[in-house]
């Protein structure tokens, strides 16, 4: 079983990062590809998932956002990829304020959490989130002019990982309005502003 790799970031699209550890690239399933900054080292803690016809690595800033991984995999109904559009949001306060505050409300509106796995999520992890250190916390970087092109190149980025992490095509289209005014310079920028509109009530 794998920690981490401490490799070269050689590629990060809305889906994944490449990390190239002594000439080989490990493509690694992340919450926010666009965190990482292509052609540097860094240390990426890893988890890996191996199913029937299918072996899968998944990638975290940090150890903290490793740990809250592994809690929410262990919860019925809560798979990887669910796990990892909750870990996106940069948000992991209001998720523990809301799973001890029993707001199932809130829990559904991530991807493929209905209901039943809201509950299941507040049964399983109420009061045991203690032991997670707080998440490296994401850049936030808005409000700068830009030139039109760049923008939009940001922001079509920002939803192609938005439908990677599970969210569908009507989600993103309206958040995709309501960003129209919004200007940021970087993708990390944009998705975090739109993960925080989906969750906005």
């Amino acid at each position: 079983m794998y920690e981490y790799l401490i490799g070269k970031i050689t590629a990060i699209n809305p889906h994944y990062i490449v990390v190239e550890v002594n000439g080989i690239g490990y493509q690694l399933q992340v919450a926010n590809p666009f965190r990482y900054e292509e052609n540097t080292t860094q240390k990426v803690y890893v988890y890996q998932a191996v199913r029937e016809n299918d072996v899968t690595l998944y990638g975290f800033y940090d150890l903290a956002e490793k740990q809250l991984f592994l809690k929410l995999i262990s919860v019925s109904g809560i798979g990887p990829k669910s796990a990892l559009a909750i870990l996106a949001t940069n948000d992991q306060g209001g998720f523990v304020a809301a799973i001890n505050a029993d707001d199932e409300a809130y829990l559904t509106k991530f991807p493929s959490i209905g209901k039943k796995t809201a509950k299941q999520i507040i049964l399983d992890l109420k009061g045991k989130m203690d032991d997670i250190e707080t998440p490296t916390p994401m850049v936030d970087q808005q409000n700068l002019a830009l030139d039109f092109d760049s923008e939009q190149s940001y922001l079509k980025e920002a939803l192609e990982a938005m439908l990677s992490l599970g969210y569908t095509k009507t989600e993103v289209k309206k958040v995709s309005k309501k960003l129209k005014d919004f200007q940021a310079d970087s993708t990390d920028a944009y998705l975090s502003a739109a993960l925080k509109l989906v969750l906005k009530k």
